[in-house]
């Protein structure tokens, strides 16, 4: 998240009343906001374990 109270944290981590509130409130302009709103619908929908693959996949070594 790159402002607020959650500044640093990643979209995907950031609390549900959060994400409520942008919810009620408006979300802000641009990709920022598209991207707090989807994660809102995956968390409002109870669907936050879809993104545990993407948390648990080990990086793959950089090959020159």
């Amino acid at each position: 998240m790159p402002f607020g109270k959650y500044k640093g944290r990643l979209i995907a981590d950031l609390p549900g009343h959060y994400l409520n509130w942008f919810a009620r409130e408006g979300f802000p302009k641009g990709e920022i906001g598209q991207l707090l709103a989807l994660m809102q619908e995956i968390d409002h929908n109870g669907l936050s374990a879809l993104l545990d693959p993407l948390r648990s996949r080990p990086r793959q070594p950089f090959r020159e």
